[in-house]
């Protein structure tokens, strides 16, 4: 975190009226919530790419066949 520039910062919201405080709130509140879905939004485009990678596929194969063993320990974990 750049201190010096957070600590400029809250000097100067000091300095707005309580409405121009509110305005900037509103205004930050909705630049995180963009960023939050913009985020998402790439998150889920990353597990799909992943989950299309036909490499990432072969090695799920591949855990599977190697834990299928445990499946038939008679426990039913669901």
């Amino acid at each position: 975190m750049n201190m010096p520039i957070l600590t400029e910062m809250e000097n100067n919201i000091r300095r707005l009226s309580l409405a121009e405080q509110l305005w900037l709130m509103e205004r930050l509140v909705q630049r995180i919530k963009e960023n939050t879905i913009n985020e998402r939004s790439r998150f889920e485009s990353d597990l799909i790419a992943m989950a299309n990678d036909p490499q990432i596929q072969r090695e799920l194969r591949e855990i599977e066949e190697e834990f299928a063993f445990a499946e038939a320990d008679g426990l039913d974990i669901s």
